[in-house]
């Protein structure tokens, strides 16, 4: 379409690798791996056809479980010469669809890299395998009075390298930062099998910052191996306050109000009615139901600094309108608190078929507006919405209800977490917190992004992954589907940049 550039032609359609055979794929990778790391049969692929994003499902051709670095650069080296996609795989708790597989590849799971190779408690660092568990850190870690700070709501499941991929969060990120503000070194493995370490104990590297590069890249650069996270130490104290509103309006207005004042808590969690009923059925956590909207707000460090900022969390919720205030009087009753808004997801599943989780992000003053127009939304399509959001970041997390086993309430799921991504973008924000695009995201990419910064991109991922083997087609729409999406028009000229380098 007027230019011969390898970029534009990698930028702009989909790569075809339907010639690909699939038994000669498979019988490479026996002969250059022990066969218990490969699984080819119908019955063993099954489990893998997707992720927590299950809108969307395809069964690989097959799956390596490497247990060494050497076996995963053996599988890239291998995939590479033949030219087979590879997806990266966690435990499959991701919500976006990144870890879907490829009709023509291959799932690379590491799961089965799942030790901690050493803890450094003077440095107080521990270096990982990929496929650990993100609470197994902390609980290894606990002894020594250290932990990891990131918390997503699965982190009882979700492996260090999934959280990798997708840069995750969780309750506790406002305070303590999101994946890439808690690790300080990757050790990774290129789609040609060369072995590269980004990042460093030190406290800053020269060059280019590739750790963060390589940080929410959601599988699309290179495979990593080897982790460096940075340990937090336990607080000696912690208290929660439960806050009651009356209005949705009125709890986002106190969210801002909070920061506002300097307060920097812990963590700052809001949940609608909604789901404060569905969370409260499944854990009995003494939620008050009959409230609009209500805010969990921890204050942790020593017993002094705690009570002086519970004191001023208090004073400001009053102010702004709290109908209710309780403090945790006991570490039971702190974790029984957060343990039913770590529990929104499974509880909205106990009550519906299916649910679709969002993940935008928009500024704290525009939370009431955004859910003001998320209740529109639900008259619009036919389908409740529960809400939790990380409020103190403004990321939220909209549960559209609905049954899988209806083709339309499956389309209008879809069309409903769309509109609630564009109004994301609409009022400021972005179309992701800490979920990732992966396929659930990639046509709304077309709004966030204009044609340049998309070409950028790509150019990213094409000095890296110059043939486009590793999680193709997936957070990076291609120019054709953002021109069939609606948004933008096809680049017919040259790229506005020189020829890309290989990494």
């Amino acid at each position: 379409m007027g230019s011969s550039h390898p970029l534009l032609d990698f930028a702009r359609e989909d790569q075809d690798f339907s010639h690909i055979d699939a038994s000669h794929v498979i019988q490479s990778l026996q002969q250059a791996l022990p066969t218990t790391t490969i699984l080819s049969t119908k019955e063993q692929l099954k489990p893998y056809e997707c992720d927590g994003f299950t809108l969307e499902t395809q069964v690989p051709l097959a799956v390596v479980m490497p247990t060494t670095e050497a076996e995963v650069v053996t599988t890239l080296k291998t995939c590479s010469q033949l030219g087979v996609p590879v997806v990266a795989r966690g435990a499959g708790t991701g919500l976006s669809g990144g870890a879907i597989p490829h009709p023509h590849g291959v799932i690379l799971s590491l799961a089965k890299m799942n030790q901690i190779l050493k803890i450094d408690q003077a440095a107080r660092v521990a270096i990982v395998q990929p496929g650990i568990r993100n609470l197994a850190v902390s609980e290894a870690t606990a002894p020594y009075g250290l932990y990891y700070a990131p918390d997503p709501s699965s982190q009882i499941a979700c492996t260090i390298g999934g959280n990798i991929a997708e840069n995750a969060g969780g309750v506790h990120c406002l305070k303590y930062g999101l994946t890439v503000h808690n690790v300080l070194r990757i050790r990774a493995v290129t789609i040609d099998g060369d072995i590269i370490e980004v990042g460093s104990h030190a406290l800053d590297v020269p060059g280019y910052d590739l750790l963060s590069l390589i940080i929410g890249s959601e599988g699309m650069l290179a495979v990593a191996t080897e982790i460096t996270l940075k340990l937090t130490p336990t607080p000696q104290f912690a208290q929660c306050v439960l806050a009651s509103f009356d209005d949705v309006v009125k709890a986002s207005d106190a969210v801002a109000a909070i920061i506002a004042a300097g307060i920097i808590p812990a963590g700052l969690e809001m949940m609608d009615q909604p789901a404060t009923i569905a969370a409260e059925a499944f854990v009995n956590a003494g939620y008050p139901l009959d409230a609009k909207a209500m805010l969990i707000c921890e204050s942790d460090g020593t017993p002094e600094e705690v009570a002086e900022e519970i004191e001023h969390i208090e004073r400001v919720l009053r102010q702004a309108g709290a109908t209710e205030l309780r403090v945790s009087q006991s570490e039971q009753e702190r974790a029984l608190f957060w343990a039913g808004r770590k529990s929104a997801f499974p509880a909205a599943g106990r009550i519906s078929p299916d649910y679709l989780c969002m993940d935008g992000t928009i500024p704290r003053k525009r939370l009431g507006e955004m859910l003001t127009a998320i209740q529109d939304m639900e008259e619009k399509y036919g389908l409740r919405c529960l809400n939790v959001f990380h409020a103190g970041d403004g990321n939220l997390h909209p549960l559209v209800l609905y049954d899988g086993s209806q083709a339309e309430q499956r389309e209008k799921a879809k069309q409903f977490g769309g509109e609630i991504l564009e109004l994301s973008v609409a009022l400021g924000g972005t179309i992701t917190g800490e979920h990732g695009v992966g396929l659930e995201k990639i046509d709304q990419m077309c709004v966030q992004f204009n044609e340049l910064e998309r070409h950028l991109f790509f150019a990213i991922k094409h000095a890296f992954d110059p043939a486009g083997l590793l999680n193709p087609g997936k957070a990076i729409p291609t120019l054709n589907r953002c021109a069939e999406f609606g948004h933008m028009h096809v680049h017919q000229g040259q790229l506005p940049f020189a020829d890309i380098p290989r990494f």
